[in-house]
């Protein structure tokens, strides 16, 4: 076990956390905790790079590590009512699109090489941002309806064209 591999374990761990103080009504923990594992994103990758460590069960760990806690927020966030519930739908069901097309190519003998695509990272970056805007507003009482709107409607857009993407690259591959 690398010692990038335990820190992408230690932010898998930090989601049960990071819902609680969400459901418990403290934000401002939640954001803290957010901006923590956003760091040792950044962290378990620098180590794994820079010094040689990278492992192919990191490249597993480290995605679910993110999808983990950017479906698990948001779900919260719209229990919580945060943030609206189509939001949060639409960020679980692109996931949850990929991850089938996943596995129906590989029941299928065409296995299909994942490669995110740069929406998908535009996106990625549109869904960390917002969610650390809305527990920071919440945390520290802010109130900014405009930039609420606009990061919502930016993470609404960019989850829906990366959707669309990745369907058609799937459905290219299919046909090939």
């Amino acid at each position: 076990m690398s010692l990038p591999n335990i820190i992408t374990l230690l932010r898998i761990f930090l989601v049960p956390a990071v819902v609680w103080s969400i459901t418990a009504g403290e934000p401002l923990l939640a954001f803290w905790l957010f901006l923590a594992a956003g760091v040792s994103d950044a962290l378990d990758g620098f180590v794994a790079k820079r010094f040689h460590m990278q492992t192919e069960l990191g490249s597993y760990l480290d995605p679910v590590a993110d999808k983990a806690l950017l479906v698990s927020i948001y779900v919260t966030l719209a229990v919580v009512e945060l943030i609206p519930r189509w939001v949060a739908i639409a960020v679980v069901s692109r996931d949850v699109m990929i991850v089938g097309a996943v596995v129906l190519s590989l029941t299928m003998a065409k296995p299909v090489a994942i490669s995110p695509l740069l929406v998908s990272k535009v996106n990625t970056a549109a869904q960390i941002s917002f969610a650390a805007f809305v527990l920071a507003s919440a945390g520290f009482g802010l109130a900014m309806p405009g930039l609420f709107d606009v990061g919502l409607v930016l993470v609404g857009l960019l989850t829906c064209l990366s959707a669309a993407a990745y369907l058609a690259a799937w459905t290219r591959h299919m046909a090939g």
